[in-house]
This record gives structure tokens, sequence and C-alpha cells, in this order.
């Protein structure tokens, strides 16, 4: 196996060792399948103590499948669905969205990947019109792609928003753990409270193996959404691997602790890297990701040891990710190698 020096993305880390062991637990005997299993009932009942008991849950193995089949579930062929120009739908799905969900994203320009009202309504303007498709659902992301935050406030003031325009709000929270330990609250906090009424509930980037879910808060839409998961192939049948993982990173608040630590080796980075002459760290580290101006002979030269983005060629930006795997040690590493690299320019 290859000795990755990895700061491209948390999904490049392995699964946490707790997170292993569950599913090795999970490997003993005969249970029910398709997720009628004593395993995934129970972690259903977990999900609703975080969530509340109106909740459902419904788990599926990638974020894509989370965000499609989701937004699937509440539209009809005829909607569209309001995100942010850089939002994972938009942008790194495919065309999933399109291609399997029947779905017309409408994306709204957006440096930082958040909506506000005022930046949503002038997208608004066919409601009622027959020529047009017609607007169901707006979709936000909990960090958003670019590292930023959602202050509850603002969840908040487009949830009223929506609400008074007949409109769902989703939420895309593949990194939901990182933002709820940046602003210091709850699942329930940033999601049921604020009247969410979906919610792509994500677990890989923060120590999962492969596990997501689909979680329902709007006791009113959704039902269908048991036949759309399996006609979408994401019915597994030895569901209990799958939950069992979920089960595994909410006790004991692995989750909160993966997500802290994730977080703070951000902040290292950003920290340290950003006291050397001739680098130029982007804007706030808000969460685990951090953007940065590096030299492109610099770039090039901690490409042959080190594995990130170039997210901008045009102004030399980089993308740097930490996860819950990341250390102390490789951090000043990292560091050490891009003052080496600048020094030797």
């Amino acid at each position: 196996m290859s000795d990755l020096k990895s700061f491209a993305s948390d999904n490049n880390s392995g699964a946490h060792p707790d997170i292993m062991q569950a599913v090795v637990d999970a490997n003993h005997g005969h249970l029910k399948s398709y997720g009628e299993d004593e395993i995934s009932i129970e972690t259903d009942e977990v999900l609703q103590e975080f969530f509340g008991s109106q909740a459902r849950i419904h788990y599926v193995t990638t974020g894509t499948a989370a965000n499609v089949l989701g937004l699937r579930a509440v539209t009809e062929t005829y909607n569209s669905v309001l995100c942010a120009s850089p939002a994972h739908i938009n942008n790194d799905e495919c065309g999933a969205p399109e291609a399997f969900g029947g779905i017309k994203l409408v994306p709204i320009p957006s440096e930082d990947g958040k909506l506000t009202p005022g930046m949503i309504a002038p997208y608004l303007g066919h409601i009622g019109f027959v020529h047009a498709s017609q607007p169901k659902v707006i979709s936000i992301t909990q960090p958003t792609e670019v590292g930023k935050l959602y202050t509850l406030k603002e969840i908040e003031d487009i949830v009223e928003f929506a609400h008074d325009r007949d409109l769902l709000v989703h939420l895309d929270g593949a990194r939901i753990a990182n933002a709820c330990a940046a602003l210091d609250c709850s699942f329930f906090d940033m999601t049921t409270a604020l009247d969410i009424d979906l919610l792509s509930f994500g677990g890989t980037k923060n120590g999962c193996l492969m596990s997501e879910a689909v979680v329902f808060l709007n006791p009113d839409i959704g039902h269908g959404f048991p036949y759309l998961r399996k006609q979408a192939m994401q019915l597994v049948s030895k569901m209990r691997f799958v939950s069992a993982q979920l089960a595994a990173y909410l006790k004991d608040d692995l989750w909160l602790k993966n997500a802290k630590h994730a977080n703070a080796m951000a902040q290292r980075l950003a920290e340290k890297a950003g006291q050397i002459e001739g680098v130029e760290i982007k804007g706030s580290v808000d969460c685990n990701a951090l953007f940065a101006y590096l030299p492109p002979d610099v770039t090039e030269k901690l490409l042959e040891k080190y594995y990130f983005y170039v997210w901008d060629a045009h102004d030399n930006t980089v993308r740097w990710m930490t996860s819950w795997a990341t250390t102390e040690e490789m951090v000043d590493e990292f560091v050490e190698d891009i003052r080496t690299a600048m020094e030797a320019r």
C-alpha cells in the first residue's frame, strides 16, 4: 500500500477503529436482511434521540445517493431544486440529480456557497407559470463546498422564507458533524429545531467506512422513499453493516470528537503555514477546509510528496482538508516541507 500523504479530502482517510470494530461485531450469526435486523432498528432509535421521535431514517451507502434520492422523494419531474452554484449536487455528482432523479437544478451564483433569502427571491418569478419548472426545494450545504458555515440564524431565515412560499428545505449534511463542532451545537439544534424538512446525514467523511442516511424530519413528506431506495439499488441486503457504523459513530460522541479534531488540525495548518512568507491563507478557516495561495512551482514540488487539490489554477489557489485521522505530526511535517520549498525558490 502506498504511503499517501493526503491533504486533499477527508474522504482519503480510513475508517475509525471503533467503527471498523462495530462492523466486525455485526458479523455474527443470522439476522434479518434489508434493514429489518436488530442493529438497524436500534440505530434508528439512536438517530431519533438526536433528531426527534418524528424523524424517519433510511440508510444508504453514498452521499450522492442520499442527496439524489432524498430530493427525488419530495419532488415531481416538473419541479426544480434551488441551490448555490458550488453545491455538491450541482458540481460533483456527475448529473445524478438530473439523470436518476429527474430533477432540474437551478444554481444560484454564490462565491462562498451560501444562500440568503435575497439571493433566492429572484429565482421564484415563474411560480405558477406553466412553461417553467416549478420550484419546490431549496437545498443548502452545511458547511459549504468552500468550507464556509451558515449561522443557525441564517438557516432559520432561509427556512422561514421557504415555508412562507410553500417550499421545502433540504440540508446536505455530508460534513454536518464539522459544522456542529465549529458552532458548538447539536444535530437537533441545526436541523429539527430550525424546521429543516429533510437531511442528508453524512458519516463517511468523518470516520465511517461507507454510511450515510436520508432523514425526513417533516412528517408529511417522503413516504414513498422505501420504494425509491429499492429502485435506485440502495436497499442494501446486509444493512446491519451500514447501520452498525452509524451506531458506533454516534456512541459516546465519537462523531464530535472526530469532527473537533479535524477542525483543530485545519486551524493548526492555517496558523503555521500562514506564518511562512509567500503563503497566503485565503479567508477564514471555519471547519476542516482551508484555501491558500502558493506559487505554482512550490505547488508542483509539494505534489511530488503530498496529495491535495489545485482549486483554481487561474490564481494558484489550493485546497487543503484535514480529517479525524490527520495528526499534529502530519501537519507539522507538511508545514516544514512548504517552508523548505518556499525557501528553495
